[in-house]
Order: structure tokens, then sequence, then C-alpha cells
């Protein structure tokens, strides 16, 4: 089953193509890569990249990929297609496929993408990456394209939005660890009259912590699409995989 994450961006649609397709900036808030680089080329050539993710401070996967092609409708519509393949031992992903479309409409653009890769290492690779990997996948890609998003409309850098989320996870760390030493000691120091707000203050910092929703400027994977509006767009992402596949 292919991955589909989609956001909207009231932005312009060439500053939105520029800001993803610009190796160099593309590197800057796609969570899931930590280096991509054009490869040289001849006229005529498709366009080659190299790519490369750092899982471990000792340990970066490489791979490479090429642009399989990209098209632009009447409408305004673009897409750009590309395959792409890691030859490392320790890479859960041995080759795949994918698209980013654009949707330009009246307060900025549709920004999608559809992907899909094939798992190394057999039948425990295969249930790796359906319990684990490929979760972290889709979500990565959500986060991602949601730092974009927030760099596009409000001016926060990459860096600057990574700041926020870890800040902003710091604190809900904290208040839950605050929390869940209070029940382990026990009730709070409270006039007899005030005991009752013990619980209620408890569960209220439970809730902050694991279920409120992350500040407006933190990127947030939640806000992101994460299936295709309605049954009868669903084939179309596997067309367009196996189109540009």
């Amino acid at each position: 089953m292919g991955l589909y994450i989609e956001t909207h961006i009231r932005a312009d649609l060439d500053e939105v193509w520029a800001r993803t397709q610009d190796p160099a900036r593309h590197q800057r808030w796609d969570l899931r890569f930590t280096e991509i680089r054009h490869l040289p080329r001849a006229d005529g050539e498709p366009q080659r990249f190299r790519y490369a993710t750092r899982v471990l401070p000792f340990l970066t996967v490489r791979g490479t990929g090429v642009a399989a092609g990209e098209k632009e409708r009447p409408d305004g519509t673009r897409t750009s297609a590309l395959r792409f393949a890691s030859p490392h031992p320790l890479s859960l992903i041995a080759e795949g496929s994918g698209y980013w479309r654009y949707v330009p409409d009246a307060h900025g653009v549709r920004f999608l993408t559809g992907y899909d890769y094939r798992p190394r290492w057999g039948a425990p690779g295969a249930l790796a990456d359906r319990l684990v990997f490929r979760p972290l996948m889709g979500w990565a890609t959500a986060w991602s394209f949601d730092r974009l998003r927030l760099w596009l409309e409000r001016g926060i850098t990459p860096e600057r939005a990574l700041a926020h989320w870890l800040a902003e996870l710091t604190a809900r760390a904290l208040v839950l660890a605050l929390c869940l030493t209070a029940l382990d000691r026990g009730p709070l120091p409270l006039a007899d009259s005030m005991a009752f707000l013990c619980p209620l203050l408890l569960v209220l910092g439970v809730f902050l912590a694991l279920f409120t929703a992350p500040l407006a400027t933190t990127p947030a994977a939640r806000r992101c699409r994460r299936a295709p509006a309605g049954r009868a767009r669903a084939p179309r992402l596997l067309k367009t995989l196996e189109e540009h596949g």
C-alpha cells in the first residue's frame, strides 16, 4: 500500500515549486534527507541525483534517484515523478517510485505526494516495514510538508521550525513527568477544602501534555491529509505510481 500525504499552502505555485525542486532548499525542510545533490548530466538526459540520510551519528544511508518526468496541464497543475534506490545493505528501502503534484487554486496550492517502495530483507523486512518503518515514513513526510508550509506561509525557516518543535516536545515531556511524579508521591499539599483539585489538576496536566494541538508555529504531521479525498480518487494514486514506476 503506497503512502499518500497532502497539504495546502497559501503561496504562489512557482515559489512552492522552487523550494521543493531545488536540492539545497529541499534538504532543509525534508526530515527524510540529510543531503540531496543533483549529478551532472548531458543535454537531453534525465536529471539524476544522490541523496543521504543520517540514521545515527555514525551511520549514513545513501542512495540515488532519477527524475522520471515532469508534466504541466492546461489548468496549471504540475506533476514531478521520480524513481529511487539504495544499494546500502542497512537501508530497508531497496527501490521505489513516487510523484509530487502541485494543484493551484484560488487560495494557494494543494501540494501532495504519493510513493511506494520495495523493502529488502525478505519476510522480516516486510514485517518491520509494515509495523514500524512505513508509519514512520508517513509521519516524517507529513511533518516535513507542514514545516515547508510554515516556511512559505509564515516565513519560519526550517531550522527555526525544528527548534520550535523540540522546545514544545520538551515542555510537554516535562509536564507529563511532573504529573507522573505527583501521582507517585501522592496528593499535592493543598488545604483540605482544595484537596478535590488534585486529581483534576493531574488529569489536566496529562491532557495538556498529550492531546492539545501543537502551537501554530510548530510543525505537526496531523495537519496533513493522509489519504486521497474520497475513495474514487484512490485508484489514481496506484495508477500514477504505476505510470512513473
